[in-house]
Order: C-alpha cells, then sequence, then structure tokens
C-alpha cells in the first residue's frame, strides 16, 4: 500500500470545488502551488523557530469537517464503473449481480453500522483505526513494500551541499521545525483559494480570536480550506515497533537526541539541551564531523538490517535484543528525534539516486524511525519514511519548510568552525551485545534484503515536447493526461487494461488520510485503443474529443475521491468491520473480480514540490509497476520501478510514445500509423 510520488497532483479542476475537494492527488502527499498555500509569516527573530505564526498550529483542527461515508448505492455504482474497463460482459454480468446483492442484502447491514459506528465517533473519521490497522497488521518488510522517498533538490549554493555542511543545517532545521510545530506556532497548513483574502495578517489577526470550534467556517468563508495536522505529532521521537501479528507506533517526546547511522554504525549526540533549545550548531558541526572522522569499521553484523525483515521475524529478534540487555540501546534508538543516515556513496544519476534512497544497501538504516534524512557523501539528500503513522502531508510540510530554510537562512556555512567541544564524550556509540542467534538473525536478513532488492529495476523518463501549460491552454487536465499516457503505454505494450490506483488525500477531513482515484476507466480505454489501436480510423477531431472526455472524467473522479466520495475505503471498511464481527465475508469480497481490482498492476503517485526533485516507491505487487510522475509547466517527468515479470524500460518508451501521440492530436496534427 506504499504512497510516493514524483509530483502531487495540481489538478486545475480540482481546486475549483467548493468546499472540500482540496486534496490532491498523491500517494500520500499534498502538493499545493506557491500562491496557494504559504506557511511562514512572520520569520523568528532568534534562531529557536522557523517563524511564529498569528494564528495557532492546531487552532482549526477541533472544526475540521467530517469525513463522510458515502451511500453505499453509490459505493456501488462507482466500484461496478471502475470494474466495466477490466472484465468481459460475462463477468461483468455475474460481478453486477454480486454487488447488487451485497447492496440489497449484508452490505445494506453493514453499511448501516457503519453508519452508527461513526455517528458516535465524531472525533475521528470512520476509515481511521482500520487504516492504521491496515499497515501495522501487515506482515511483509517495510522496505520496498512501504516506506518510500522523496529527495531533496540540491542546495542553490553549490558549496552549501558538501555533505557535513549539509547535514548540520538540515539538523537545525528540523529541530527548529520541531520546535515551532510544539509550540503552536508552526502555520496550521490551509489550502487558500483566495490568498489575496485570506493569507494575509489582518485575516489572521481576525481568525486566531474566532473559538477554534468554529474557527474552520471563518476560513471557508474566505475561501481557505485548513488541512488536518492529526499526523504531525508522530514525525519526531517516533518508531514503528515490531510485534508477533501486529506492530506499535511508539512516541516519547522525552527525548533529545539525534540517531546518526554511518557504515553500520549507530551514534547518539543530543540535539536539544536540558532547557529545549538547538544546541548551538556549531556543537551539531564538531560531533557529525566526528562522526564522520570515525575510523571504528562497519560491524560485521550490523543491526538495522533487522529492520527490514518480515515484522514476526523481526519482532522475535527484537524480543531477544531485549533478553540480552539492550533494552537501554534500543531505548535510545526507538526515542531518538529522528534518524540522520551518512552514506559513503558518491551518487551517479537519478537511478542510483534512487535505489539508494528507496532502500540502500540495507545496513546503514533504521526503516522503522517515522522518517530517516539521508545524505550521501556528495551532498544529495532525501527523506526515506515509515508509511504507517501517516500519509506523507506532514512529511512533505517538513521537507518544504526544511530545504527552504536550510537554503535561505542556513545556520553554518563552509567558513563556519566546528565549536571547540569534545566531541568524543558528547557522541556515544552504541553498541549492542547479540547472541549466536542475533547474529545468525541479521545474517539472514541480509541474504533476504538483497534478495528482495536484486529483482527491483528502476528506469526514468523526462518528455520535453510539452507539459502544464500547454495542456491547460486546450483545457485538458495535466493530470488526467498523465494518467491517460499510462493506460496507453500498458495497452500499446501488453494489449490490456490493468487496475489502477491514484492515491488522493483526504486531509480536508478531520482524521483523513487518502481515497483512491480509478484512473483506468471505459473513456480512457476507448482514447487509448483509438490512438494504439486505430488511429486511421478517427479524424484529429474525434481523437480530441476522446482526449476530451477522459479529462472530464478523470476530473469527476479526482473531485468525488478528495470530498471522500471514492468506493475503495468505504468498500474496505465495510470488510473490516464483517471481519471484526466474524461474519462469512460476503460474496462481494470473495468475486475473483474484487481481488482483481486490488491487485494494482500500475500504482501511480504524484507530487511537486520546489524542495522535491524525485520521489519514488516500489511496486505493490510483483507483476506490477510503481509510477512515480509529475507533471511541470513544460515538460513530464516518470520515475517507475518494477520487477523482473515486467519490462519497465519499455514501458516508458511507450508511455512517451503516448505522450508524443497525444500531443501531437492536441497541437490539431493526424497521427502517423506505427
Amino acid at each position: 500500500m506504499m504512497a510516493l510520488f514524483l509530483s502531487n497532483q495540481t489538478n486545475s479542476t480540482l481546486w475549483k470545488l467548493k468546499p472540500l475537494a482540496l486534496s490532491t492527488s498523491t500517494r500520500s502527499a499534498l502538493t499545493l502551488t506557491a500562491n496557494q498555500r504559504k506557511y511562514s509569516s512572520k520569520a523568528g527573530a532568534d534562531s529557536e523557530y522557523l517563524h511564529r505564526s498569528i494564528v495557532p498550529t492546531m487552532h482549526y483542527q477541533k472544526s475540521l469537517p467530517r469525513l463522510p461515508v458515502p451511500k453505499l448505492e453509490d459505493t456501488i455504482r462507482r466500484y461496478l464503473a471502475a470494474q466495466r474497463p477490466l472484465l468481459n460482459n460475462e463477468q461483468y454480468s455475474n460481478t453486477e449481480k454480486l454487488a447488487h446483492d451485497f447492496q440489497n442484502g449484508t452490505g445494506k447491514q453493514l453499511h448501516e453500522e457503519l453508519v452508527a459506528q461513526d455517528k458516535s465517533n465524531k472525533h475521528t473519521s470512520y476509515i481511521s483505526a482500520p487504516w492504521f490497522d491496515m499497515y501495522l497488521s501487515a506482515r511483509e518488510s517495510v522496505v520496498l513494500n512501504f516506506n518510500p522517498f522523496m529527495s531533496f533538490n540540491p542546495d542553490p549554493k553549490p558549496e552549501y551541499n558538501d555533505q557535513l555542511i549539509r547535514a548540520t543545517n538540515m539538523v537545525c532545521s528540523a529541530v527548529r521545525f520541531m520546535k515551532t510545530l510544539r509550540a503552536g506556532l508552526l502555520e496550521p497548513e490551509v489550502f487558500h483559494l483566495n490568498p489575496a483574502k485570506s493569507n494575509t495578517d489582518s485575516f489572521k489577526k481576525f481568525i486566531r480570536w474566532v473559538p477554534s470550534s468554529i474557527s474552520w467556517f471563518g476560513a471557508y468563508m474566505v475561501n481557505a480550506y485548513p488541512l488536518d495536522m492529526s499526523q504531525y505529532f508522530r514525525l519526531f521521537n517516533s518508531t514503528r515497533i515490531p510485534k508477533l501479528k501486529h506492530d506499535e507506533l511508539h512516541t516519547d517526546q522525552k527525548g533529545r537526541h539525534l540517531l546518526v547511522m554511518r557504515k553500520g554504525n549507530m551514534y547518539v549526540f543530543d540535539a536539544v539541551d536540558r532547557d529545549g533549545n538547538l544546541v548551538r550548531p556549531e556543537e551539531i558541526l564538531s560531533h557529525l564531523k566526528y562522526i564522520l572522522a570515525d575510523s571504528t569499521p562497519a560491524p560485521k553484523f550490523p543491526l538495522g538490517v533487522l529492520t527490514s525483515e518480515n515484522r514476526d521475524i523481526w519482532a522475535g529478534l527484537r524480543e531477544k535484543l531485549l533478553e540480552a540487555g539492550n533494552g537501554e540501546a534500543l531505548g535510545l534508538v526507538d526515542n531518538a528525534l529522528f534518524c540522520l543516515c551518512l552514506d559513503e556513496e558518491e551518487l551517479r544519476d537519478n537511478i542510483h539516486v534512487s535505489h539508494n534512497m528507496l532502500h540502500g544497501d540495507g545496513c546503514n538504516r533504521w526503516y522503522d524511525k517515522s522518517f530517516s534524512v539521508i545524505l550521501a557523501k556528495d551532498g544529495q539528500a532525501a527523506i526515506n519514511f515509515e508509511h504507517s503513522w501517516g500519509d506523507g502531508v506532514a512529511v512533505l510540510r517538513f521537507q518544504n519548510e526544511v530545504f527552504k530554510d536550510t537554503t535561505e537562512k542556513p545556520l553554518v556555512g563552509p567558513a563556519t568552525q566546528p565549536a571547540g567541544v569534545d566531541s568524543s564524550s558528547a557522541v556515544r556509540r552504541l553498541e549492542f551485545k547479540l547472541s549466536t542467534d542475533l547474529q545468525q538473525g541479521i545474517t539472514k536478513a541480509k541474504e533476504n534484503f538483497h534478495a528482495a532488492v536484486s529483482k527491483l529495476t528502476i528506469d526514468a523518463m523526462q518528455f520535453k515536447q510539452g507539459g502544464k501549460d500547454q495542456l491547460k491552454k486546450v483545457k485538458l487536465s495535466p493530470d488526467a493526461i498523465a494518467q491517460l499516457a499510462f493506460q496507453m503505454g500498458f495497452l500499446r505494450q501488453y494489449g490490456q487494461t490493468v487496475a489502477t490506483y491514484e492515491s488522493c488525500s483526504t486531509a480536508a477531513f478531520k482524521h483523513g488520510r487518502t481515497e483512491t482515484i480509478r484512473p483506468a476507466s471505459i473513456h480512457t480505454q476507448r482514447c487509448a485503443q483509438a490512438f494504439v489501436q486505430q488511429p486511421e480510423q478517427h479524424s484529429v477531431e474525434q481523437l480530441q474529443g476522446l482526449l476530451d472526455a477522459c479529462s472530464k472524467y478523470h476530473g469527476q473522479l479526482t473531485k468525488e475521491a478528495a470530498m471522500g466520495q471514492g468506493f475503495d475505503r468505504h468498500l474496505f471498511a465495510l470488510r473490516y468491520l464483517a471481519n471484526s464481527k466474524g461474519m462469512a465475508l460476503p460474496s462481494l469480497y470473495q468475486d475473483p473480480a474484487y481481488a482483481a481490482i486490488n491487485h494494482n498492476i500500475l500504482s501511480t503517485s504524484t507530487l511537486t514540490s520546489p524542495a522535491v526533485s524525485l520521489g519514488g516507491f516500489a511496486p505493490v505487487v510483483p507483476d506490477g509497476f510503481g509510477v512515480g510522475y509529475g507533471v511541470h509547466d513544460d515538460w513530464i517527468g516518470c520515475n517507475v520501478s518494477s520487477y523482473p515479470d515486467r519490462n519497465v524500460h519499455e514501458f516508458l518508451k511507450c508511455v512517451h510514445k503516448s505522450l508524443e501521440d497525444i500531443f501531437t492530436v492536441i497541437e490539431g496534427k493526424p497521427l502517423k500509423r506505427s
């Protein structure tokens, strides 16, 4: 169920929706343009805070609208519409009967119970607990299956991309973000449809005095839409703890130390002092310099690789670690502010960056931390994050703020001298007592890790013949056209239409998570077949009409998903409820077509941000593609992963060809038969 991206959807039609279609499609994060979402208002005069928001951080949280439970008949109608392009007539007829039987029978009872349950739990959303449970009960490794990455753009000042300087600035900015958040001074996450009215000091000074129980409505009156920030507290001092059958999320805000990994060795030092202030940047620089110069060899049995194991195996080995007397050291890992990974490699190109930031060597990572900042030897940086605690909304905000702060207000530079402190006493290298069983477990984990990542192929593509600007001129949704290109590309390569997943954030609602957009439709199927299989049978005007129909329908699906009106989460919650009651699984869920539509061969996510250069994730099924993409002003980029069952290089060629054909038709030129 992974979630990432290469560019969050900025679908122009989406932002016109009132009142609640504020979420972009992202496999877990939102992306808003700079003038729509501005964070920092008053910059802090001191170095402790990123800024001092006029409006308290959580001011809108109490009055956020609740995620609606869709009507059952709407869910069934949307489900059948998504199934239509994936099934032949006989299969569809069977699925249609099962769906209507469910709607009029067991499904009706389950739906009524879900609605009643939701009404008695107004503090949260109907999807929140089942979604946490889905992630935490999954037993597969978090590596490749769940954790995505987002890489930072380089610092515009080349001398600040030095590994030591950049790592120090990122640690300082991360701590400043944490302190700003915890002090309630971080600007609330708000989507501004009319920033000239709502993103002003005068409005903020007014709204801060409106009681938090009704503050959302005050923002709504000026076309501003606050977003859920309930996941933010899990950013720092948080770790996923492996337990048999069901993991736990652990957060302890008392931790003042940073976890640093280098060559598989683990170090801790305080980044916050006893008074709660950021340790002097020169001291942090000194400590990191000490770690980078440490001559301790890479451990024969690196503990970090255990976090890449099957969760039940890792849970058993963690118990053995505790029994061997490693509780205090493990506690320091779990309670650390976050994990900083200092890698020894220089990264050759974007493919190398993707492999290193998505999985790395398995030894210099602690994949269970809520997030890790990874710095390669050449200063290239990324965030890899554990997915159960949140959907990337908080991570992307953090990444944007850290990039802005480190590039605009760096606290150390090439001329900064390390503080004259004894880093050898301030920095502690963690040591662990390892029994024979633990050593064998680490060796086996290494083998399993290398077997898994060796099967992964990543490739990237840039289409430079057009982008968002040209598409908007002809009133086509940029996201719809990108998704159509994936449908066309897959049809050209494999001759079929398959289950496709695009994630859409529902952060416009209290405790919203994500909803699924289903980009494969009868419209994309019809259009793809016309372009790929019958171009000579259609005039340019007919092909343009098919593009327009795809764009309009995709816009409708996106609006519905952003308003919590998809079908995937509703059906998931009904199935979860049936399981929790010990009921026999309703026939709808036993239908092979239900399994097939949830076997997402094309798993896609998009995200654009001034801080992010690249994002990626692995396929969610063995015969799938993991498609991160971004539609930029004048180009379109894709970062795609696959396992041996699929040919990612050929797929990207087919997607590129599809985009060429689409832009040819947009320009009013006929297609040549290929």
